[in-house]
């Protein structure tokens, strides 16, 4: 007899860019975005080594809510609250407004970073 081996066959598709849009969800692009404020917030703690506490204390927060920010976790918090916890912490904080091109069906939020 034979050894045979059991061959799974994985199916690979680029990604948009947006793993909440891949995964489907409606408020992809806001959740994006909060997405990565959230990391900026994460970086800003790291770069002026700040605990949780201390990062808590400055952003108007208490440290659990810190916690899961730094976890990834921020349902709960707005744009806007995040945004002023990026300004609380030392960060300039750009928003550019603009027409959206023809060529998109729809106007979206969009963070960059630097």
């Amino acid at each position: 007899m034979e050894d045979r081996k059991d061959e799974t066959k994985l199916t690979l598709a680029e990604g948009s860019g947006n793993v909440f849009a891949d995964l489907g969800l409606a408020d992809a692009e806001e959740t994006m975005a909060k997405a990565r404020l959230a990391g900026q917030i994460a970086l800003a703690i790291r770069d002026l080594d700040l605990t949780q506490k201390q990062a808590a204390e400055r952003m108007g927060l208490d440290q659990p809510k810190v916690s899961a920010l730094i976890r990834g976790k921020f349902t709960g918090f707005s744009i806007e609250r995040l945004v002023r916890g990026l300004v609380a912490l030392g960060r300039d904080v750009e928003i550019t407004v603009r027409p959206k091109p023809d060529s998109r069906d729809h106007a979206r939020v969009v963070v960059m970073e630097r």
